[in-house]
């Protein structure tokens, strides 16, 4: 480490005001504080002293998402040899899986960081370290196999749109990976729905498969005929309760396994960058508005609405949207007791947009950007209530 910060003290003086990198100042500190702290530090009072800094906060969870990444990479490699008729071996799926998903989070990060750092240089601030993990999320989000132009689109679509018109990170109210998710998603509905996107044929990352085979676990629920209920059918085509916890079916890339999602979980609440209530709440809405569901299902209803509440929790994006998106530590809400009610409606909302809207068969993301409206009216209900409990200064 000491070559390391040697390296940086020698290259500082040029990034600095006066050098002749002067603009690029930004970009250089957001690599150097990757490394060390940062050398800017409150010297008034008073002050807070806390080890924990934005940037180590944003790194844990991306520490987080490692498993989500690598497993998506095995998973994506495996649907895509398993649907060629190709030998499904540790080395080859692996192989596989990294040239469909490595280059959409190169060029995710890369077109973000392009994005971020030229809106450092023009309101001369530093890089927003929300972007870390915004580039990481966005294409856990996607279907393998997402055309490049499009995810740089979306990265972009989210970064500009989704914060920076804003003013950045901390004054935007909505999530940006899961605005760019949604733009891609009413921009390019062919490319990035139905059972055809997501598992990709190997050698050939435009074409796909178009078969039963690659269909999903949510549009085999949605579509169960009448008279059958759902997990029947899930069973019929491979879809078990562990098999769906485990998360090895066609997806996108980093969302299908609930299992990591609860160690992910568990991991963020434990270190204190996670909040439980919202996750919690997020948990209990999904198993209350199904069992709700349940209740109100009739012989002549859609056997969606009689399926496991269980079932919604372990299948599609639900337990990845519901750890980690709703959980954004800008977008959320941060009353403490309005945190229950945010993560409830988000689960709520999944399972209904899921249950009566066919043609948004995951929600989960639609949810999660309809609640991060509502976040700021929640917060301050909370703190109107709070306000009317002090005592009036006499």
């Amino acid at each position: 480490m000491k070559a390391i910060r040697t390296l940086f003290n020698r290259l500082r003086p040029r990034f600095e005001e006066g050098g002749p990198y002067h603009k690029l100042y930004a970009f250089y500190e957001s690599i150097e504080t990757v490394f060390f702290g940062p050398v800017e530090r409150s010297e008034g009072l008073p002050h807070v002293r806390d080890s924990l800094d934005v940037k180590r906060f944003m790194a844990l969870v991306i520490l987080a998402l490692i498993p989500h990444l690598c497993f998506g990479i095995y998973n994506s490699g495996f649907q895509s040899r398993l649907a060629s008729g190709l030998s499904t071996g540790l080395l080859p799926v692996i192989w596989s899986g990294i040239w469909l998903v490595l280059p959409m989070v190169i060029v995710t990060y890369v077109v973000g960081f392009a994005w971020e750092i030229l809106f450092a240089v023009v309101r001369k601030h530093e890089i927003s370290e929300g972007l870390f993990v915004s580039c990481m999320l966005f294409p856990l989000t996607l279907p393998p196999g997402t055309p490049l132009w499009q995810v740089a689109l979306g990265i972009s679509f989210g970064i500009v749109i989704g914060k920076e018109v804003f003013g950045g990170t901390g004054r935007n109210f909505l999530n940006p990976a899961l605005t760019g998710r949604a733009f891609l998603y009413f921009a390019y509905p062919v490319s990035l729905s139905g059972d055809q996107v997501w598992t990709v044929l190997s050698g050939a990352r435009t074409t796909v498969v178009d078969t039963f085979t690659a269909a999903t676990p949510l549009s085999v629920s949605a579509s169960t005929p009448a008279g059958q209920a759902v997990e029947e059918t899930l069973h019929s085509v491979g879809y078990g309760a562990l098999k769906l916890f485990g998360g090895l079916y066609p997806g996108s890339v980093g969302g299908t396994s609930t299992l990591l999602c609860v160690l992910g979980g568990l991991f963020l609440i434990l270190l204190g960058i996670a909040s439980y209530r919202i996750i919690l709440g997020g948990v209990l809405g999904v198993l209350f508005t199904g069992a709700l569901l349940n209740l109100i299902a009739g012989p002549d209803s859609a056997p969606f609405l009689s399926l496991n509440p269980f079932y919604h929790l372990i299948m599609g994006g639900s337990a990845f949207g519901i750890v980690y998106m709703t959980t954004d530590p800008v977008s959320a809400t941060h009353m403490k007791h309005v945190k229950w009610i945010y993560g409830f409606m988000c689960g709520m909302l999944t399972v209904l947009i899921r249950v009566f809207n066919p043609a948004f068969p995951e929600g989960v993301g639609l949810a999660i950007l309809f609640m991060n409206l509502f976040n700021p009216l929640l917060d301050h209900i909370e703190m109107q209530l709070r306000m009317r409990r002090r005592i009036s200064n006499v």
